[in-house]
């Protein structure tokens, strides 16, 4: 809750007004974080993981890329669709690991696809990335299918935004 100068409920605050959207000071950090997050799958996946070769200053330029900690620590990349929010990555520097930042960017995720007026998010992960074939359906992601796409053998998920149309 914020509080007015005189003591009166001014309504809730943001829970999440610590993700901002990354700026041209981010870019290093950011790609610093995403390395660090899936650097460790290139040796079980064989193939180095896409969001590690994403052009980040280009991301940030197009308002795609959004960002907490100072230092940065973790790091989302969303696209809207005309239909849907696309979670390209979502990275959380291993020093930031189990402190739920994880959680609470996939919440943002959500919470972003609503004030956008998107009715749901969809994702992809590698199929040799089975923690977070674990993870997103206790998150009520459901699996729509799984495709290989070039060097990549990928599970895609969608998740419905609660008081969206559909």
């Amino acid at each position: 809750m914020i509080l007015t100068i005189d003591g009166r409920n001014a309504g809730p605050a943001d829970p999440y007004d610590d993700i901002r959207p990354a700026t041209d000071a981010d870019i290093a950090r950011v790609k610093e974080v995403t390395d660090a997050a899936y650097g460790h799958y290139v040796e079980r996946i064989g193939v180095v993981p896409a969001p590690m070769e994403d052009d980040h200053g280009a991301n940030v330029a197009a308002g795609r890329v959004f960002v907490t900690g100072d230092p940065v620590v973790g790091v989302l990349v969303l696209l809207p669709e005309p239909d849907h929010l696309f979670l390209d990555s979502i990275a959380v520097h291993p020093d930031a690991k189990g402190t739920g930042l994880g959680r609470r960017l996939l919440a943002y995720v959500e919470v972003h696809a609503h004030r956008l007026g998107l009715p749901e998010v969809r994702l992809y992960t590698n199929a040799k990335m089975w923690e977070n074939r674990r993870m997103y359906p206790r998150f009520g992601y459901e699996l729509v299918e799984r495709r290989v796409e070039g060097p990549y053998d990928r599970f895609h998920y969608r998740k419905e935004i609660a008081g969206q149309p559909s």
